[in-house]
């Protein structure tokens, strides 16, 4: 048996530039951290005495007898991709599927290394993550970036960089008292509404060339951001935060709607100096940044459920592995 953790991420500045599209041709890059909310994957053989042969359970339970029958695409590619058979398959997180902060990724990703696990074989933060593209984005085909699975992956505040020759992670370099300022003075409210990212996302890909403009402004922001990190201008890099909403309000008119907008601008008039509606868009989480005099009539103001958070620096992790003997052979004999 194994049991992995999986932290979801925030992404701050370069949404979008992450898009094999848009990178390839002008590069691109993203600042984001990892959080302490995760996803757990547990995965074991399933033993030989049910009339099915593979149970998967997340949202719903799927009880199959062969692989393609399974429902969930990432769950069916993944067990196609690395040979895995009979499989008992648990899922569990610390916040909703489809709010923004990476959730379908973080599950590849935690469900690749299990997967590795119970084999017995080791597989690096690296390759996780590429795998959990290949996963996502070609094996299950849907639209979107690359961010989020390296994000998951390696953990941590990070500037991702991205070109034609493929990714480059870089640790922000900045002390515990300018992140613990940082991280005190934003602030995470659920809106109620969840939706699937790559149905936002086929449009974002539509508009690469149309709002490159806009999307070499947001890859030049992060820079913006680190820089002020490092500066200690922690608030310059919440300010920021409004300039990067607006842009990407600019490029995809599905990533807002008129609920959306009215938190945004109640958040606004109450005291926070930036914000943004975390991941494609159209719903999810509400990231501001708030001084801490201001952080309460924000939340009188909103109404909304708050989500408390810290960082995550790890990326993910093993929590229990127990060692399988899978013989499929010896099954088909005892069966028989």
């Amino acid at each position: 048996m194994v049991i992995t953790q999986t932290p979801f991420r925030i992404s701050f500045f370069g949404g979008g530039t992450d898009f094999p599209g848009f990178y390839e041709k002008y590069g691109g890059q993203v600042l984001s951290t990892s959080i302490d909310k995760y996803c757990y994957v547990t995965v074991r053989h399933l033993p030989p005495f049910f009339d099915y042969s593979n149970y998967v359970s997340y949202s719903k339970t799927e009880r199959t007898t062969s692989i393609e029958a399974i429902q969930h695409p990432a769950v069916r590619e993944a067990m196609k991709f690395l040979d895995m058979h009979e499989l008992n398959i648990l899922y569990d997180a610390d916040l909703p599927a489809r709010t923004g902060l990476g959730t379908s990724s973080s599950f590849a990703v935690g469900l690749l290394s299990a997967f590795h696990s119970l084999k017995g074989k080791y597989a690096d933060k690296r390759r996780l993550a590429d795998e959990a593209i290949y996963l996502e984005r070609v094996l299950c085909k849907e639209s979107g970036g690359v961010q989020d699975q390296i994000a998951a992956s390696f953990g941590g505040l990070n500037k991702i960089v991205f070109g034609p020759d493929g990714y480059e992670v870089l640790p922000v370099i900045i002390g515990n008292e300018t992140k613990d300022a940082l991280c005190d003075n934003l602030m995470l409210f659920f809106t109620g509404i969840s939706r699937f990212s790559s149905d936002i996302q086929v449009e974002q890909e539509k508009n690469i060339e149309k709002k490159n403009k806009q999307l070499l402004r947001m890859k030049d922001l992060v820079d913006e951001a680190e820089k002020a990190l490092v500066e200690k201008r922690v608030d310059d890099f919440g300010a920021l935060l409004d300039y990067e909403w607006n842009l990407k309000r600019e490029i995809n008119g599905k990533v807002s709607n008129p609920i959306i907008d009215g938190h945004y601008a109640k958040a606004i008039a109450a005291g926070a100096l930036g914000g943004k509606l975390l991941g494609a868009g159209g719903g999810g989480f509400l990231l501001f940044y708030v001084p801490k005099e201001r952080q309460e009539a924000v939340r009188q103001a909103l109404g909304l459920m708050e989500i408390p958070f810290g960082f995550d620096n790890g990326g993910t992790r093993i929590l229990y592995y127990a060692p399988e003997i899978y013989d499929p052979d010896k099954r088909k004999v005892w069966e028989a």
